[in-house]
């Protein structure tokens, strides 16, 4: 059994393509996943399958492919941009004899290192667990010994099934904290709802300015850079709106396409604020060609979670980048479904707040108690 090694930058990726269309968008994500999480790619070995292999993911002859480009390249690990099963990523480990790390475990290992705030640390870390916990014998080849020798008949099975006993057990210590904070962020949301205030959340995919647009809105200095998951904590402010009066403005975590299942559920205390929200302001790359799959992506999440009910306007943003003009489209019942933004240069962002005050002002009509004139 192969033993891990204790770590190492230098990345073979790994991208196939079983159809599904945008494999160089796709690819271009991957690159920056993995420059995200400190890793330098050496090498990228693409290919064509009709269905995933059930034993190598990738089939014989690619992954040889793969084993030749580590050995070229002096590589330490392998990325697919691909969820491997267990059983897979233990085979694949055997056959290139380095460490192999698939999609979910990347983006992860990512949100590990970004997590600063003490909720988003339980949040990964319980994220990070329940993953391991379909992976523990893979993980700690020494565990898997049955027999062998005096000393190695039966403890085996014995530590693991300690190790997998502790684990439940920081699993539930971890839900509970997350339980507690969860209930302390409910007294706030209804604390603002007492003062009807409209509360109104960032969300889009991952890298696609939301906290630039923060920043620009509201001057909360919030963390902000071109990369990857630069925010995981919920921020909120206060927005004061010139001639209508202050709203709650919340920035969140970014999305990507195939996130996964475990850090959506680590995620559900923050999450949920989102689909308390009032508003949503989808915020979209609008430089990106693969706008259209980003928004398609964020949508699947917010479905996820309960929020796809919730009203959205599209911040169409990054114009500065393409030959766009700030603006608003307004729909066949004069609302505003889109507006065209700069968060950068503040190109169009008078034209946001007017469309936040339209909206609180809607929502206020909407939420008034009826005056019985009778």
């Amino acid at each position: 059994m192969f033993e891990r090694p204790g770590g190492g930058e230098k990345a073979v990726l790994v991208q196939l393509d079983f159809g599904q269309g945008d494999v160089p968008e796709r690819l271009d994500e991957l690159k920056l996943l993995a420059a995200s999480a400190g890793a330098a790619a050496v090498a990228v070995v693409q290919g064509r399958r009709e269905r995933p292999d059930p034993a190598l993911y990738a089939g014989k002859g690619k992954v040889a492919e793969v084993a030749e480009a580590i050995r070229a390249a002096a590589a330490d690990i392998a990325i697919f941009n691909h969820e491997l099963s267990a059983a897979q990523q233990r085979n694949l480990e055997k056959e290139l004899g380095c460490r192999v790390v698939d999609r979910a475990s990347l983006i992860l290992d990512i949100f590990a290192q970004r997590a600063r705030s003490h909720e988003g640390k339980l949040q990964v870390e319980l994220a990070q667990l329940q993953h391991l916990a379909t992976r523990l014998v893979r993980g700690w080849t020494h565990l898997e010994r049955q027999k062998g020798g005096i000393g190695l008949r039966g403890p085996g099975e014995t530590q693991l099934e300690t190790d997998r006993r502790l684990l439940g057990k920081r699993v539930k210590v971890l839900k509970d904290r997350l339980k507690l904070l969860e209930r302390q962020r409910a007294v706030r949301r209804r604390a603002r709802t007492r003062r009807e205030m409209l509360s109104v959340s960032l969300v889009g995919y991952t890298n696609a300015g939301k906290s630039t647009l923060f920043n620009a809105l509201t001057k909360a200095g919030a963390f902000a850079a071109d990369q990857l998951f630069a925010t995981l904590d919920t921020t909120s402010r206060r927005l004061y709106l010139e001639g209508w009066g202050p709203i709650i403005l919340s920035d969140t975590v970014g999305f990507i396409r195939d996130l996964p299942h475990s850090l959506v559920a680590a995620f559900h205390a923050t999450l949920e604020e989102t689909a308390a929200a009032d508003l949503l302001l989808h915020v979209v790359d609008s430089a990106s060609a693969d706008r259209d799959a980003q928004i398609e992506a964020v949508d699947g999440v917010l479905e996820e979670i309960g929020a796809a009910q919730v009203p959205q306007i599209l911040v169409w943003n990054k114009i500065d980048a393409t030959a766009v003009e700030a603006g608003v489209e307004r729909d066949a019942y004069g609302r505003i479904p889109r507006v065209r933004v700069s968060a950068r240069t503040g190109a169009g962002l008078d034209l946001l707040r007017q469309a936040l005050i339209e909206t609180a002002r809607d929502h206020a009509d909407a939420t008034s108690p009826a005056i019985d004139l009778a």
